[in-house]
């Protein structure tokens, strides 16, 4: 059964009533880091997902004044409620998000090879997709940027539960070197918890619990008791559900931890 139906409550009334005792040194620290980084990884870029965390950080970058570049991945396969969001952000924050694109050619050159469907047939063909779709995109996003921020946190599953607040990326040509993860450490609790004070704008899907959102062939909400990142390729059965968006070798910068 699907959770949103059984469940009434959405996130945001139920996980805002939840924050961590330490969420008020977590948002002290958050903070800091952002300033420290934009001083020492300048110039940076924001690539969201325009995810609840991202949004977070997006407000933050706002409230700052910092100047860092907000972009994004559009995909061609992203959910109306998401496209809706990104609108509705430029409009709330007064900001412009740039949106970068799969080249049109290569991904009907995979639709025509493999068919419409190829993402449910393996998952070597689902990370085909992927690759095509985002990350040679990304490649574009992050191109001539010291460093790039995103929205990750440990609680999301078990493999980003390894990452660090700065990771160094395999450095090449135009490409940033370090990936910076602000909210790291922060709760779900904590999460919702911002949103609903400071009335952050987020995805309505949210509401609907759809917890981790990409593209609308490969998201599902979650039911109760589920794994964040159940919703994801949800077919697939390995634990490491991820894109490849996110995979470096972290290290830990402990003086951005104080």
């Amino acid at each position: 059964m699907n959770q949103g139906k059984c469940f009434k409550m959405t996130p945001l009334e139920y996980y805002s009533k939840h924050a961590s005792d330490q969420y008020e040194q977590k948002l002290k620290r958050t903070k800091s880091f952002l300033q420290k980084i934009n001083q020492d990884y300048s110039p940076l870029v924001q690539a969201t997902s325009l995810g609840v965390e991202d949004m977070i950080i997006t407000d933050l970058i706002h409230q700052l004044n910092l100047s860092i570049q907000i972009s994004m991945l559009d995909t061609l396969k992203l959910h109306p409620e998401t496209l809706a969001l990104k609108n509705q952000a430029e409009i709330y924050y007064d900001i412009k998000i740039k949106s970068y694109y799969p080249n049109k050619k290569t991904t009907q050159n995979y639709i025509k090879k493999n068919g419409k469907n190829a993402i449910y047939q393996s998952t070597e063909l689902r990370k085909e997709c992927c690759h095509i779709r985002k990350l040679i995109p990304l490649t574009d996003l992050l191109r001539n940027y010291k460093g790039w921020i995103t929205g990750l946190r440990k609680e999301q599953s078990n493999f980003r539960a390894n990452l660090q607040a700065i990771e160094p990326e395999d450095k090449e040509k135009d490409q940033p070197e370090v990936k910076l993860n602000p909210l790291l450490d922060w709760t779900n609790g904590d999460v919702w918890y911002y949103v609903k004070t400071h009335h952050v704008p987020y995805n309505t899907l949210h509401d609907h619990f759809f917890v981790s959102i990409g593209c609308k062939p490969c998201t599902r909400a979650i039911t109760l008791g589920e794994d964040f990142r159940a919703g994801r390729w949800w077919w697939e059965q390995n634990e490491t559900k991820e894109c490849g968006l996110h995979v470096s070798k972290p290290i830990s910068f402990n003086s951005y931890q104080s």
